[in-house]
């Protein structure tokens, strides 16, 4: 294994968190046409001006691309994460080194998607979705991971990878 039992635990977690996120928005929202628990608290607290309504960020125009749903781009998104994190730790060196870049595009790409998407919530809809910002911070902290990885001297990963 090419990390740390620590290591391969912390790379996958953020992942099977955001992961069971968007799968539970689809199955709750689309398969059983009801909003998911937490999705409305009583009183609704605001925060910066928007409150904690999933119903007004997941019907809202917003909330597909080209017909898809976000949380199921979210779901595939967090699967080709976990998929990418397993062959860059069992695969050989060589093609685990190409798919750690892949890896780490991923991430970024993640990463450079959700301060709009956040955006989105506060200033225009004016509303949060608890499982949004689940995926969300899920997304900011692997990226935060990979990162750590990919320059920290304490990286078995980068060691074995990288010999550095």
């Amino acid at each position: 294994m090419r990390t740390t039992k620590t290591e391969f635990f912390i790379l996958i977690i953020m992942s099977l968190i955001g992961l069971a996120s968007s799968i539970t928005v689809l199955y709750e929202v689309g398969v059983l046409g009801k909003m998911p628990p937490l999705c409305t608290i009583h009183g609704n607290p605001m925060f910066l001006g928007s409150a904690v309504n999933c119903a007004a960020v997941l019907y809202s125009s917003y909330s597909t691309f080209y017909g898809i749903s976000l949380e199921a781009l979210a779901a595939v998104w967090f699967i080709i994460n976990l998929v990418l994190i397993t062959l860059v730790i069992f695969s050989y060196r060589g093609i685990s080194k190409k798919i750690f870049y892949v890896l780490f595009g991923w991430r970024f790409l993640g990463i450079a998607i959700v301060p709009y998407l956040v955006y989105l919530e506060f200033f225009v809809l004016h509303a949060i979705c608890i499982y949004c910002t689940i995926m969300h911070v899920a997304i900011i902290i692997d990226f935060g991971i990979i990162t750590y990885l990919v320059f920290s001297e304490n990286s078995k990963i980068k060691r074995d990878l990288f010999g550095s």
